[in-house]
C-alpha cells in the first residue's frame, strides 16, 4: 500500500498543474486551440485515475479552461467526485468548478443533494461554508426544496461565519422555492437581532431585497427596523433600512410621522453622501405620503432642496446626477420649492456630460408653468441649434414637445406660438422624430378649432418648402411633417387662402420621392382640395377654371399610379378614374361640386387605442375552436406541401463548388476592393458632418439647386416664435390691468369685509387666461365595450410567488420537508417505524419540554412588552379600551376592530409552535419525526379559522389518493358548540398531532354576543386521571389559564389550549368554567359560563396518507384486531360519504374502486386504524382493523352516529 502511494506521488510530479497550463497557453499563441485540445485529452486521462489529487488537479485546469470559454459540461460527474473529497483543498476546487458550470439543465445535479447535505452538517465550518457558497451559484428548485430545512437550521449555527452565509443563501432559496418563505421567515426575523453585526447586516439585506417587490408583506417589521435605524452605526445597513422605509411609508402613512425626526437628524449629522442621498429620498417619500396629514413640512422640504443643491453644485458628476434625480421626485409634489432653483437646472443643460443634460431636461418638464413656458422653450431652442450629436438633439426635440403638450396643453396660452415652434423644429436636419412633430400638428389642429386657420396657412407654407421634400426620405425623418401638412390642408381646406397654389405644390413631380405612406395621404387630400376648388369655381360660375383644375389632376395623378407603394397606387388609380368621370360630366356642363364634396362630409373622431381589445366576443363564437380540423401527425409527415401559385418544377441538385484556399480568397478580396475603389457609383463610408451648414468653411459646400420658378422665392407666413413672446407679454399685461381694475371696484364695494392682502399682485398660473380653448376630443369605443383590463403581470417574475402573507399562522402543510435516505421498510411499513418512534418518545423526559414551553412563553411576553405590535407602536394616542395592567400589548385586536381582522395567536399555541421549530436544532432523530409529520399532514383546514372572525362552514379537505370531483361536496365544519349565554358563545375543535404524542390542542372560538366589553377571561377545567390541562409553570391544578385577549362587542377571537391525554382508547368528558368580567356603561360584573368538553376517540386520530403496498402489508401482519358496523337507510352518494368520513373522522383514502374504498388513519399514540367501506343500494358497511380493539369499536360507533345522519 505504501509503495502504491509513493508511486502515485512520483506520477504526480510529471502531471501538469494549473501554472503549467497557463504558461503553455501563453507559449502557444499561434496554435492555441490545438494546444488546448491536447491539454483536454490529457485531462480526460487524468480524470480516469483513482487518485483524488490527480482528479482535483484536472478539475482545477478545467475550471480555468471554462473561463476561457470552453465547454466542460462533459466532466460534470467528475466535478461531483471532487466535491465529495474529504480534504478541504480538493472540495473547494470541486465546488468552484460546479459554481461556474452547473445550471438547472445539468443532468447530474440531482446527485449533489446528499453530498451537499453532508457538507452542510459537517463539523468543519469551512466545509459548510464552501458548500453554502457553491450552492448559491447553482441552486435549482429541487435543491432548494430538499435543502431548505438544512439551511434554515444553519441560521442558528454557533459560528457567525456560517450564520451569515446561511442567511444570504436563503434569498436564493426563496426565489427558487417560494413555499419556504413563510416557514423560514420567523428564523430570518430573529437574525435581525443577532449579536454579530455581519449576520445582522446579511438579514437586513435579504429582507430588504424581498421587500423591494412586495413591501406590504413586511410592514409588521417596521418597529424592529426603526430600532435598528436609530441604533446602528453601519452606513450600509442604514441605507438598506432607509430604502425599505421609503417603500413602506406609502402603505402606512402613520409611519412617516415617526421617521421624519430621525431622518432629519441623519441629514444634518452624516457626512456620507450615499447615506445623505438615501435619507433625502426617503424624506421625500414620507412627505408625499403625508401631503394631506402633515401640513407643517415646508422646513423639511427646504432642507432636502438645500442639500440637493449642494449635490448638484458638486464637481463630482455622479453626485450631480443623483441630486437632479432626487430633485425630480420633490418636483412632483412641491414644484414651487424646486422652481426657485430653475437657474441651477438651466446651467446643467450646458454640462459636458450628456446624461446630466438629459436628467436636467426631465427636471425642466415638471418646472414648467404658464408663466415660464415660453422662456424655457426659448432656452431649449437655442440648445437645439448648438446641440452636437443627433441623439441629444432628438432628446431635446422630444422634451420640447412633451413640455408643451403635457396635461392637454394646460401650460400653453397662445397656440400660434406653439405652431410656430413646431414649424421651426421642421428645419432640423437628420432628426428621427419627424413623426412626433407631425402628430402634434395634427392633434393641435384637430382639438383647437380657433387655431385651424393659422395652422392651415403654416402647413401650406410647409408644403411649398422645397427642403422638406428634398430631405431624407427615410421613414420617421423630418419629411414626416408633410404627412400632417397634407392632411391638415386637405381636411380644413375651407381656411386656405390660395388652394390652387397648395394643390399644385402637392402634385409636383418631386413628391413621388417621398415615402409611400406620405404619398398615399397626398393623394387622398388632393381630392379634398380638388372638391373645395370645384365648389369655389362653380359658385363663381367659372367653368373654365374648374375644367383646368380637373385637367391638372388628370395629368399629374398618373405619377402616383406608378408609385412603388401599393396604398398610394390603389388610391391614385381610384381617384384618377373618379376625376376622369368628373371631366366627362364637366364636358356636358353638369355641376359636380356638391357630389364630390359629399365624399368628405363630416368630421372623423379618433379611435381609442384599446378599442380593438374591448370589442365583445359575439355569442356562439369560439375563438379557440379549429376552423378546419388539423391534420393528423402521420398525414402531416407524409403529405408534401403543395405549390399554390404554380406547378412545382423538379429541382436539380446543385453541385457545390470546391472550397477555395486562403490565397484564392485573399486574391478575390483584393480584386473586390479594387473594383469598389474604381466604381464611381459605389458609396464609400465616410464620417458625415454633424453640422451641414455651420462647420464647413467657405461657400463651396453649399449645394446648388435648380430653382423651380413655379414656387415663389419668398415663403409667406413663416413667423418666428420670438415675436409671439412679446405679443404674449403685452396680452398678459392687458389682462392684468383689467383684473386689477375689477378688483379695485370690488374692494370699494366690500370695504367692511375681511382684511385683504397687500395691493402688490403676484401673478399665478390661474390668473393667466389662454388665448385659445382646447377641445378634449373623446376617443370612440365600440358598442358594448368590455371594461378596461389591467396590464398582465409577467408570469415569469420570480418575485410574484413571494407575495405571501407572512403574518398568517403557519399551516402544517406549509412546513419544510426534511429529506432522508429512503429505507424500504420505513417507507412501506408504517407499523415498524411507529413502534420505534413510540419507544424513543417514551424515553424522552417531559420536564425538559415543559421548561422549554415556559421559556418560550416568557420570550413572547417580553416581545409584547417591547411593543412589537405595529398598531400599538404607531398609535400616538392611547387606545379606547385599555387592557389590564398585567397583560400589556396582548389585545392588539381591540385597538382597531375590523370585520375580517387577523386574530392574534394564543400563548399556548405560540409556545407549542416555537417548540416545534427549536426541535430542528436537535439531532437527526427529531428531524425524522418532524419530517414524518410534515410529509403526511397536508390537509387541515381547521387551522385556517385564525383568519376568520367566526368559524364558517368550510369545505371538505381533499382526500389524498382518491379524486373526489364527481359532484360538489356538502358544507362541513369541524367546530361544535361548547356553551352559550347572553354574553358569549363558545365553539371548539380538537386536533391531535403526530409530533406530540399524548397531546391534543383544543381551539376555542369566543364570540361576544352582548354590548358589553369582555375582559379578564379565564378558562378552567377539572382535570381527570386521564386528561389534564397544560397550565403555566408554577400554577396549581385549581388555577385557570388566562385567555390572551379581550373581546369588544360583536368581536370574536380564537384561543388554543393544550391537554395531555394518558389513554386514548375511550372517549371522555371534562367539566369546565369560563369566567370573565363584563364591562358596560352601568359598571362591571363578574360572570361565568359552565361547559362540558367532549373528547371523542376520533379527535385523537390524525389524517395520514398511506401507500397501497404499505397498507396491504399492514393488513397481512396479523397484529390488528377486527370489528365491523353496518348502517341502513343511506341515500348520500359514495363520494360525499367518503368526504364526510375523511373530514369528521380524520381518515385518508388509500384506494377506491367503484363503491368500495380502503381508508387509513393513525392516532397520536401510534395506533393504526384501517377501514374498508362498502356501499350498497341503501346501506353502508364499514369493516375495520386496529392495533387496539377498544379504540376501533369506539371509533366505529362514532362513525355510525355520523352515517346515521346521512
Amino acid at each position: 500500500m505504501a509503495l502504491k502511494m509513493v508511486k502515485g506521488s512520483i506520477d504526480r510530479m510529471f502531471d501538469k498543474n494549473l501554472q503549467d497550463l497557463v504558461r503553455g497557453i501563453r507559449n502557444h499563441k499561434e496554435d492555441e486551440a490545438k494546444y488546448i485540445s491536447q491539454c483536454i485529452d490529457e485531462i480526460k486521462q487524468e480524470l480516469k485515475q483513482d487518485n483524488i489529487a490527480v482528479k482535483a488537479n484536472a478539475v482545477c485546469k478545467l475550471t480555468y479552461l471554462q473561463m476561457l470559454g470552453y465547454d466542460i459540461s462533459w466532466a460534470a460527474f467528475n466535478i461531483i467526485e471532487v466535491m465529495s473529497a474529504s480534504k478541504f483543498t480538493f472540495k473547494r476546487i470541486g465546488y468552484l468548478a460546479a459554481s461556474q458550470c452547473f445550471h438547472e439543465g445539468t443532468d447530474v445535479i440531482m446527485l449533489t443533494t446528499n453530498q451537499i447535505r453532508k457538507d452542510l452538517s459537517s463539523p468543519s465550518q469551512y466545509d459548510t461554508g464552501v458548500a453554502l457558497t457553491g450552492l448559491s451559484c447553482f441552486v435549482t428548485p429541487d435543491l432548494a426544496r430538499d435543502l431548505a430545512n438544512d439551511i434554515m437550521t444553519l441560521m442558528s449555527h454557533t459560528k457567525p461565519y456560517i450564520r451569515k452565509k446561511a442567511v444570504l443563501i436563503m434569498y436564493k432559496v426563496f426565489l427558487k422555492y417560494p413555499e419556504s418563505l413563510r416557514p423560514a421567515f420567523p428564523r430570518l426575523k430573529e437574525k435581525l437581532e443577532d449579536p454579530d453585526p455581519g449576520v445582522q447586516s446579511a438579514a437586513v439585506n435579504v429582507i430588504c431585497e424581498l421587500a423591494r417587490r412586495n413591501p406590504k408583506n413586511y410592514l409588521s417589521l417596521a418597529p424592529l427596523f426603526f430600532k435598528l435605524m436609530t441604533s446602528s452605526t453601519n452606513n450600509w445597513v442604514l441605507i438598506k433600512i432607509i430604502k425599505l422605509f421609503g417603500a413602506l411609508t406609502p402603505l402606512e402613512p402613520r409611519l412617516g410621522k415617526k421617521l421624519i425626526e430621525p431622518l432629519t437628524n441623519l441629514i444634518h449629522s452624516t457626512s456620507a453622501m450615499s447615506l445623505l442621498y438615501e435619507c433625502v429620498n426617503t424624506v421625500i417619500a414620507v412627505l408625499i405620503s403625508l401631503s394631506s396629514g402633515m401640513p407643517n413640512h415646508s422646513a423639511s422640504i427646504q432642507l432636502c432642496v438645500q442639500k440637493l443643491r449642494i449635490l448638484i453644485e458638486d464637481s463630482d458628476q455622479n453626485l450631480k446626477y443623483l441630486g437632479l434625480l432626487a430633485m425630480s421626485k420633490i418636483l412632483r409634489t412641491h414644484p414651487k420649492s424646486v422652481q426657485a432653483h430653475k437657474d441651477l437646472v438651466l446651467q446643467c443643460l450646458d454640462d459636458k456630460d450628456e446624461s446630466i443634460r438629459l436628467r436636467a431636461l426631465d427636471l425642466l418638464y415638471g418646472m414648467v408653468s404658464k408663466k415660464n413656458l415660453m422662456e424655457i422653450v426659448k432656452k431649449l431652442m437655442t440648445h437645439v441649434d448648438k446641440a452636437e450629436g443627433t441623439t441629444y438633439r432628438d432628446e431635446l426635440l422630444t422634451k420640447i414637445i412633451d413640455i408643451c403638450s403635457q396635461s392637454n396643453y394646460q401650460h400653453i396660452t397662445n397656440f400660434e406660438w406653439y405652431i410656430s415652434i413646431l414649424v421651426e423644429l421642421t428645419r432640423l436636419e437628420g432628426t428621427r422624430h419627424g413623426h412626433l412633430i407631425a402628430a402634434q400638428m395634427l392633434d393641435v389642429a384637430i382639438r383647437v378649432k380657433a387655431i385651424r386657420r393659422f395652422a392651415v396657412s403654416q402647413m401650406s407654407a410647409l408644403l411649398d418648402s422645397a427642403h422638406l421634400v428634398a430631405s431624407s426620405t427615410q421613414r420617421s425623418g423630418i419629411c414626416e411633417v408633410l404627412y400632417a401638412a397634407a392632411w391638415i390642408c386637405g381636411e380644413f381646406s375651407e381656411h386656405l387662402q390660395e388652394p390652387q397654389q397648395t394643390l399644385e405644390a402637392m402634385l409636383r413631380p418631386k413628391v413621388t420621392t417621398l415615402p409611400g405612406h406620405i404619398q398615399a395621404v397626398y393623394v387622398q387630400n388632393v381630392v379634398k382640395l380638388y372638391a373645395a376648388i370645384l365648389q369655389q369655381k362653380e359658385r363663381a360660375a367659372d367653368t373654365q377654371a374648374a375644367q383646368e383644375v380637373t385637367q391638372l389632376l388628370v395629368e399629374r395623378l398618373p405619377q402616383f399610379v406608378q408609385s412603388a407603394d401599393l396604398e398610394a397606387q390603389e388610391r391614385a388609380s381610384c381617384i384618377l378614374q373618379l376625376v376622369k368621370h368628373v371631366q366627362k360630366l364637366q364636358a356636358r356642363d353638369v355641376p359636380v361640386a356638391e357630389e364630390v364634396s359629399a365624399l368628405f362630409a363630416g368630421e372623423l373622431n379618433p379611435v381609442a387605442p384599446k378599442a380593438q381589445k374591448k370589442v365583445p366576443v359575439p355569442e356562439g363564437l369560439d375563438l379557440d375552436a379549429w376552423i378546419n380540423e388539423p391534420l393528423s401527425d402521420s398525414e402531416s409527415e407524409d403529405e408534401k406541401p403543395k405549390a399554390i401559385f404554380h406547378d412545382e418544377e423538379p429541382r436539380h441538385a446543385k453541385q457545390r463548388p470546391p472550397e477555395a484556399d486562403e490565397q484564392e480568397l485573399a486574391r478575390r478580396r483584393e480584386a473586390r476592393k479594387q473594383e469598389q475603389a474604381n466604381n464611381p457609383f459605389y458609396i464609400k463610408s465616410s464620417p458625415s458632418p454633424q453640422k451641414r451648414y455651420q462647420d464647413a468653411p467657405g461657400v463651396d459646400h453649399i449645394p446648388v439647386v435648380q430653382i423651380d420658378l413655379s414656387v415663389p422665392l419668398k415663403v409667406p407666413g413663416m413667423p418666428m416664435s420670438d415675436q409671439y413672446v412679446k405679443l404674449e407679454e403685452e396680452r398678459r399685461h392687458r389682462q392684468r390691468l383689467e383684473k386689477d381694475k375689477r378688483k379695485r371696484k370690488k374692494r370699494e364695494r366690500e370695504r367692511r369685509g375681511a382684511r385683504r392682502h397687500s395691493s402688490l399682485h403676484t401673478e399665478s398660473d390661474e390668473d393667466i387666461t389662454p388665448a385659445q380653448r382646447v377641445d378634449i376630443v373623446t376617443e370612440e369605443m365600440p358598442e358594448n365595450a368590455l371594461p378596461s383590463d389591467e396590464d398582465d403581470k409577467d408570469p415569469n417574475d420570480p418575485y410574484r410567488a413571494l407575495d405571501v402573507d407572512l403574518d398568517k399562522p403557519l399551516a402544517d402543510s406549509e412546513k419544510l420537508p426534511v429529506q432522508k435516505h429512503r429505507d424500504a421498510e420505513t417507507s412501506k411499513s408504517p407499523e415498524r417505524q411507529d413502534i420505534a418512534v413510540v419507544e424513543k418518545k417514551s424515553k424522552k423526559p417531559k420536564r425538559k419540554e415543559k421548561k422549554h414551553k415556559e421559556k418560550e412563553r416568557e420570550k413572547k411576553k417580553k416581545e409584547a412588552e417591547k411593543g412589537a405590535d405595529l398598531d400599538f407602536w404607531l398609535s400616538t394616542t392611547p387606545p379606547a379600551a385599555t387592557p389590564a395592567p398585567e397583560e400589556p400589548g396582548v389585545n392588539a385586536a381591540v385597538a382597531a376592530p375590523k370585520e375580517e381582522q387577523e386574530e392574534p395567536r394564543g400563548e399556548e399555541q405560540d409556545a407549542a409552535e416555537d417548540g416545534e421549530q427549536d426541535l430542528e436544532k436537535k439531532p437527526s432523530k427529531h428531524k425524522k419525526k418532524k419530517h414524518k409529520k410534515d410529509k403526511e399532514e397536508r390537509s387541515k383546514d381547521q387551522k385556517k379559522s385564525k383568519k376568520r372572525a367566526l368559524p364558517r362552514e368550510g369545505e371538505a379537505e381533499p382526500v389524498e389518493n382518491g379524486a373526489l370531483d364527481e359532484e360538489p361536496l356538502p358544507p362541513m365544519s369541524s367546530y361544535s358548540l361548547l356553551a352559550e349565554n347572553s354574553y358569549i358563545k363558545m365553539t371548539y375543535d380538537v386536533q391531535g398531532s403526530l409530533q406530540k404524542d399524548s397531546q391534543v390542542t383544543v381551539s376555542v372560538v369566543l364570540e361576544n354576543q352582548s354590548s358589553s366589553f369582555l375582559k379578564n377571561m379565564e378558562l378552567n377545567v377539572l382535570d381527570s386521571l386521564n386528561a389534564r390541562l397544560a397550565r403555566p409553570e408554577g400554577s396549581s391544578v385549581h388555577d385557570g389559564v388566562p385567555v390572551p385577549f379581550q373581546l369588544p362587542p360583536g368581536i370574536s377571537n380564537e384561543a388554543q389550549f393544550v391537554f395531555t391525554i394518558q389513554s386514548i382508547v375511550t372517549a371522555q368528558k371534562l367539566k369546565g368554567t369560563l369566567s370573565f368580567i363584563a364591562k358596560n356603561d352601568e359598571g362591571s360584573t363578574h360572570e361565568k359560563l359552565d361547559f362540558k368538553l367532549h373528547f371523542t376517540c376520533t379527535s385523537y386520530l390524525v389524517t395520514t396518507p398511506c401507500y397501497s403496498d404499505a397498507f396491504a402489508k399492514l393488513l397481512e401482519s396479523g397484529d390488528l384486531s377486527m370489528s365491523s358496523v353496518k348502517v341502513d337507510g343511506i341515500s348520500m352518494s359514495f363520494q360525499n360519504l367518503l368526504a364526510k368520513i375523511c373530514f369528521h373522522h380524520h381518515f385518508s383514502v388509500v384506494e377506491r374502486v367503484d363503491s368500495c374504498a380502503s381508508m387509513y388513519s393513525r392516532s397520536i399514540q401510534g395506533h393504526h386504524v384501517c377501514l374498508l367501506v362498502k356501499k350498497g343500494e341503501k346501506s353502508v358497511s364499514v369493516d375495520g382493523k386496529c392495533s387496539d380493539s377498544t379504540l376501533l369499536s369506539n371509533v366505529l360507533e362514532e362513525m355510525k352516529e355520523t352515517l346515521v345522519k346521512c
